[in-house]
């Protein structure tokens, strides 16, 4: 958008527009446009407007980065034991309570309200210290949430190679047809190098397509697939990791799905 506004004045046969700052130096650079907007004054008015509106939205976001930058810097202020009171003429207020109320609406514009607004636009938190306060709780909620996931994830994974494993292990006292073999060869190929979290994501989706498989096998057979208790006990382990159910009871009888 600096870019720009730089054109229009070239275009503008502005005489001074190699003195506009680069375009990263957005504050030179809008108070270069302010200074000079006479320069476009012999430009269709359509072009003298969207000049304009272009220097307003830059301002904006130039108050919002204010603001956000601010914002951080009492953040750190205050982990290093900064006290509101310390912080009240630095932010411009005359009080403790003041400086806090203060700090809390600076945080509204790196947040956001869950509530969408006309056309399903995202819109920041209210700029009260209550509303703003609400929303970090919301989101220290939320943030607890995928921490808890991805825990839960992270245990899966640590148990998916034994899980693996154990079922190739009984691999003989299953009973199968061509497409569980197939998918239990693949497992057997990726486990020797399961490292990564793609190699990971592999053996989830083999070990996945081996359990359809076998469930279809006994769906058609109308037995289980387990020949021995080792196997039942493979197949319970295996069906747990990947679908979070109960084990199975022990009757030797239940169908896998």
């Amino acid at each position: 958008m600096v870019g720009e506004l730089r054109q229009m004045h070239e275009d503008a046969e502005d005489p001074d527009v190699e003195r506009m700052p680069a375009d990263e130096e957005l504050f030179g650079a809008l108070l270069y446009a302010e200074k000079h907007a006479q320069a476009l004054r012999r430009q269709p008015v359509e072009v003298q407007r969207a000049a304009a509106v272009k220097r307003v939205q830059l301002w904006e976001y130039l108050r919002e980065q204010t603001e956000v930058h601010q914002a951080r810097a009492v953040d750190d202020a205050r982990s290093v034991g900064v006290q509101w009171i310390e912080l009240a003429p630095a932010l411009a207020v005359g009080a403790a309570n003041a400086a806090y109320n203060k700090a809390k609406r600076l945080k509204a514009v790196e947040l956001r309200d869950e509530t969408p607004g006309p056309g399903n636009q995202v819109r920041h938190v209210r700029r009260t210290p209550e509303a703003v306060l609400e929303a970090e709780r919301r989101l220290a909620w939320e943030q607890a949430d995928e921490r808890r996931a991805q825990e839960a994830a992270q245990r899966r994974h640590e148990l998916l190679v034994p899980v693996a494993t154990r079922l190739l292990e009984h691999r003989e006292a299953l009973v199968r047809d061509d497409d569980a073999d197939y998918w239990l060869e693949e497992i057997e190929a990726v486990l020797p190098h399961c490292q990564t979290p793609l190699q990971m994501v592999s053996l989830k989706r083999y070990l996945e397509a081996a359990l359809r498989a076998l469930t279809k096998l006994e769906k058609t057979t109308a037995r289980s697939v387990a020949l021995d208790e080792d196997a039942r006990l493979a197949l319970d382990a295996a069906l747990k990791l990947q679908h979070g159910r109960a084990e199975r009871e022990d009757d030797g009888s239940s169908n896998i799905a």
